[in-house]
């Protein structure tokens, strides 16, 4: 076999990062996170960054830039050669218009991978654009992808789906500009402490625990640096317990991974999981331990409510699943994510590592499910 019939014969895939929203450089992360690690016996990829401002470029094959650590935040360079996506349904190829060169062809892609967090990417707009095309793609389809991300909406289906959710309430832009006193009392009525946060964006930006009414104010703008619409959450005293989703093949129902639980330990300076414990702190300021010391009625109880989330949302491919365990044994959802953290060593990837499945076979597996699912309704 020749060299180019051997790439014919692998699937292509499109990797999808960066974005416009605030997480754009843990996008970045994840995706040289699977730049390392996916098979390229098996696979041929091809790495197409979405900068900051909307632009879809090619970037080469290197994982290196796109690492996240103190002192280095990755970005999609606006700079780079430009990306045309088909909008027809007849045709999969990509093209590279570079200003003041001739289109260059890339060829068919058989699947896009959008390692896309937060808003303009996990929230249903790029993979409404894919539809558009008949493109194959992992993970959510439009609907699930909108509600997962906005907190609002799912907090309403979920508990249209009688899943067990905590108090919140929800401020939006207009009633903040117009009438601050009603929402104010809202939070009231929750107790302290609260959780304020964007309704639309993950990677704990934008969020502030308010153990008094006279921070509220500030707490309410901060998260409109993110999103105009905020979500404050009664406080839940409690573990954090996450679960893994993945679908199954074939229409299966879906299949949950062992649970995982996030510690912050005290005196490192965070309240809670925030950006710098997630992503940049070094030191042992976040315990992450998968399988958690549950009980294993929990962790089956914990297992069934991801599944029935999974499903109420409408969700394919994958999903994290983030729970409350208290003190008086309930559990309670937090939320889902369509497009969770994916570094190999995020806590989903963790979580199915302890289930028996490694990150590169974890990357097939999402690639196999996106290819088996029909485009179009379904």
């Amino acid at each position: 076999m020749s060299a180019m019939d051997n790439a014919q014969s692998k699937i292509r895939v499109a990797l999808l990062f960066g974005g416009r929203s605030s997480e754009h450089a843990v996008s970045c992360a994840t995706a040289g996170g699977v730049l390392r690690a996916i098979d390229r016996r098996r696979y041929d990829v091809l790495p197409i960054g979405i900068a900051p401002d909307g632009r879809w470029v090619l970037l080469p094959d290197d994982p290196e830039p796109l690492e996240l650590r103190r002192g280095h935040v990755p970005a999609v360079p606006e700079s780079a050669p430009g990306v045309v996506v088909p909008t027809s349904t007849r045709e999969r190829g990509l093209r590279v218009l570079d200003r003041g060169e001739m289109p260059q062809e890339l060829g068919d892609v058989d699947v896009v991978f959008p390692l896309l967090h937060g808003p303009f990417g996990e929230d249903g707009t790029v993979q409404g654009m894919l539809e558009l095309a008949d493109i194959r793609y992992v993970g959510s389809g439009v609907l699930a992808s909108a509600a997962g991300m906005d907190k609002h909406f799912m907090k309403v289906v979920f508990a249209g789906a009688a899943l067990p959710v905590g108090p919140f309430t929800v401020i939006t832009d207009a009633q903040w500009r117009h009438d601050p006193a009603a929402a104010r009392d809202a939070v009231a009525g929750l107790g302290m402490p609260v959780f304020v946060k964007p309704a639309r964006a993950g990677s704990s930006m934008g969020i502030t625990k308010v153990t008094s009414m006279d921070d509220l104010d500030a707490a309410v703008e901060n998260a409109r640096q993110h999103d105009l619409k905020v979500v404050v959450e009664a406080g839940i005293v409690g573990r954090e317990i996450e679960c893994g989703v993945l679908e199954g093949h074939d229409g299966a129902p879906p299949r949950t991974s062992r649970v995982g639980e996030i510690v912050v330990r005290s005196g490192h300076g965070h309240d809670f999981y925030d950006f710098e414990a997630k992503y940049l702190d070094t030191d042992d300021s976040v315990e992450l331990t998968c399988p958690a010391d549950v009980p294993a009625d929990i962790e089956a109880r914990i297992q069934e409510l991801a599944a029935r989330a999974f499903l109420a949302l409408g969700c394919e491919g994958l999903a994290r699943v983030d729970c409350f365990y208290t003190e008086g044994g309930d559990v309670l959802i937090n939320e889902i994510n369509t497009m969770p953290g994916f570094t190999p060593y995020s806590m989903y990837p963790q979580m199915w590592l302890a289930s028996g499945l490694t990150y590169p076979e974890l990357i097939d597996e999402l690639i196999t499910l996106a290819l088996e699912r029909p485009v179009g309704l379904r």
